[in-house]
């Protein structure tokens, strides 16, 4: 190893660097340089041992202290057999660029990063949505349901085998469900195309399942429903899911929850709204007004003299049920006052009177319709405003 080489500067980094910054540099480094890239260029395999070589140092913080300090003489004799020490071909590739291309590629490579589990599958997990109506969210509720799914066959008990036979080893992986391939500087790890993963090979398959260990059934289950409980929410039942392969373990089930929309109520989180209209004549003179409540109960509410459309009154405690609590939330009654309809000559009568005794007709400021009077007082003054 040559004592003038920087490798900070071989992977284009500053001192500074983190390790993050140096996996990053390397990677685009090597990806650069790297032989099978570079086929025309005669120097490029020189230049990506110096980054190898540059990266084994740099990623390990000991030998970066080291090398810190006394620069790459620290490493004169001292690094053998490791990989990335500057020896002949490419024993430093195992060492450093496997490492960032199995970040990459995981599954591809047979370092321990991206292995993967042998053996009997597990079985998939399943999704079941449930509509419930508000009143179920409120009170909560057991309910059951049917589900269609793999469950294991009862013929040969999730074996896949037939009476008396059984699943063999598969002599292609040797049980392992994954069979390697050095390709160049590689060596690959893919599933075993004989028994595709599962280790085993069924020569006399069970002929209710095909030799899956697993047929189509459909299920009924049980479940409970908390009250409180929120559209979006997921209920999970675990190892109700579909059976595995072959007497792999059981997937699970999440019951995902959609609560309907209500007739009448309106729901935010904890509390619910209800928009209840009263006529003129109830909203000028006050009085009181029964309105529902989510338990199925009737609730008294005292409305005013003078109440506007908008406003709001709060019942506390009426609203929904708190999720895994004793509480509940509130419900707010917003107003709004109706105009009347299809009046006949008299009742027409009697509101135009009622409308000149109010001053409605003529706009003029009064103390019977504050709202009405001020608008009709701010346009005055923006006509005013105009014409000067």
């Amino acid at each position: 190893m040559s004592e003038n080489k920087d490798f900070y500067k071989t992977l284009g980094i500053e001192k500074s660097a983190t390790a993050d910054d140096i996996k990053k540099a390397y990677r685009k480094m090597a990806m650069k340089f790297h032989p099978d890239q570079n086929k025309d260029d005669p120097k490029a395999e020189a230049k990506f041992k110096e980054i190898n070589e540059a990266y084994e140092v740099l990623k390990d913080e000991q030998k970066r202290a080291a090398y810190d300090r006394f620069g790459a003489a620290a490493f004169d004799g001292s690094m053998g057999g490791h990989p990335g020490a500057g020896g002949e071909g490419f024993s430093g590739f195992g060492g450093g660029f496997s490492d960032i291309f199995e970040d990459m590629f995981g599954d591809f490579m047979g370092g321990a990063g991206g292995r993967r589990s042998t053996g009997p599958a597990r079985g998939s997990d399943l999704q079941y949505t449930m509509d419930i109506s508000l009143e179920e969210a409120y009170k909560g509720k057991d309910a059951t349901i049917k589900i269609p799914l793999n469950e294991t066959c009862d013929t040969c008990s999730g074996s896949g085998a037939a009476a008396g036979g059984s699943a063999e080893k598969c002599s292609t992986c040797n049980g392992q469900g994954r069979v390697r391939q050095q390709q160049g500087f590689f060596t690959i790890e893919r599933t075993c195309p004989t028994c595709h993963g599962e280790a085993v090979i069924i020569k006399n398959p069970c002929k209710s399942c095909s030799g899956t260990g697993r047929i189509h059934k459909e299920k009924t289950l049980k479940v409970k429903i908390p009250a409180g409980i929120e559209t979006g929410r997921r209920i999970r039942l675990t190892g109700e899911g579909e059976a595995g392969v072959r007497g792999g373990p059981r997937g699970d089930l999440y019951v995902l929850l959609n609560v309907k929309p209500h007739k009448l109520f309106q729901r935010e989180g904890e509390n619910l709204r209800c928009r209840v209209p009263i006529t003129i004549t109830r909203a000028a003179l006050g009085g009181d007004v029964e309105v529902p409540t989510i338990e199925g109960t009737r609730a008294g509410v005292k409305i005013p003299p003078g109440t506007q459309t908008g406003q709001q009154f709060r019942l506390k405690g009426k609203g929904m049920t708190i999720l895994r609590s004793d509480r509940r939330g509130d419900m707010f009654i917003e107003i709004f006052v109706e105009t009347p309809v299809n009046l006949s000559k008299k009742q027409q009568d009697l509101l135009k009177n009622l409308d000149e005794t109010l001053g409605g007709a003529k706009g003029e400021t009064n103390t019977h319709s504050p709202e009405s009077s001020g608008f009709f007082r701010k346009m005055r003054e923006f006509w005013d405003d105009l014409s000067e």
